[in-house]
């Protein structure tokens, strides 16, 4: 009987999950078969991964068994190729430390401590910082000319009349392409389920930080002031983390010691309703 109301729950949890995703594949004309066929492939990705309880290598059969598809079309989706990896992911870190370490970087402050203007390459003289410096301290190899036309095509930079260049953003969020959108959100959306995962089958004291704050009889007439106080509150705390977080990373400072390589990310999201019959 617990079960029953366990895989009752689970199963609108997975709706609610799903619905706006659905609504998303549906605007993109993706057909019901296609998430079908992507959602069989990580049942059998997930099953190899991490459900392989005899602990040595998976095979067909275990796999079929634990994901309730048959050995035939395990097979199958076993044999598929690996997709390649998140080119449009790994981007958007880039350009965002760059602009994360022109808010933050001293270097690059101006005389009221805001975000200098920069010329695009170093001043001969060595005085003055330059957004190539910029980009070789803070996003590895990426060619400073490719990270600056990214920044200006997204809105977060614009060129000055005396040829120097002015942050004007102090986030990395892309304004076009459907395609970067999709794979940071789902990134994004990845995360927060994973830390959801884990919350289910860890302890209190392993429990990783996962809140919100919801009222649900609002005035409409009130949200446009809770969107715009919950942006820059959250916009400050991610700054402060941002700060204390590049502190340990060894892309910045190679120097940094410690064992293993470790990912850790915080987001915020700000959701907003209006219901369709008001009362």
């Amino acid at each position: 009987m617990m079960e029953q109301a366990l895989h009752s729950t689970l199963g609108q949890a997975v709706r609610s999950v799903l619905r706006p995703l659905i609504r998303i594949l549906l605007r993109a004309g993706v057909p019901c078969g296609a998430f079908i066929e992507q959602a069989k492939r990580v049942y059998v990705d997930v099953a190899r991964e991490e459900f392989n309880t005899h602990r040595r290598k998976p095979s067909i059969s275990h796999t079929a068994v634990v994901t309730g598809l048959t050995r035939k079309e395990v097979s199958r989706l076993w044999k598929m190729p690996v997709e390649a990896g998140e080119p449009a992911v790994d981007k958007y870190n880039r350009a965002a430390r760059v602009i994360s370490a022109w808010v933050r970087d001293p270097k690059y402050a101006d005389a009221r401590g805001g975000p200098a203007s920069l010329s695009f390459l170093p001043d001969p003289s060595g005085r003055e910082p330059s957004f190539s410096t910029l980009v070789a301290e803070h996003s590895g190899d990426m060619p400073p000319r490719a990270v600056l036309d990214e920044l200006v095509r997204v809105g977060a930079v614009e060129e000055q009349r005396n040829g120097k260049y002015r942050l004007i953003e102090r986030a990395y969020v892309p304004a076009k392409g459907e395609e970067e959108k999709l794979a940071i959100l789902g990134r994004d959306v990845a995360e927060l389920l994973s830390t959801i995962d884990h919350n289910l089958v860890s302890g209190p004291r392993d429990a990783r930080f996962q809140r919100k704050v919801l009222y649900d009889n609002l005035p409409i007439e009130c949200l446009p002031q809770l969107r715009e106080r919950a942006a820059k509150a959250s916009q400050l705390l991610l700054e402060d983390l941002d700060a204390h977080m590049r502190d340990f990373d060894r892309d910045v400072d190679p120097t940094i010691g410690g064992s293993g390589r470790a990912t850790a990310s915080v987001g915020i999201y700000f959701y907003e309703d209006v219901a369709s019959d008001e009362t």
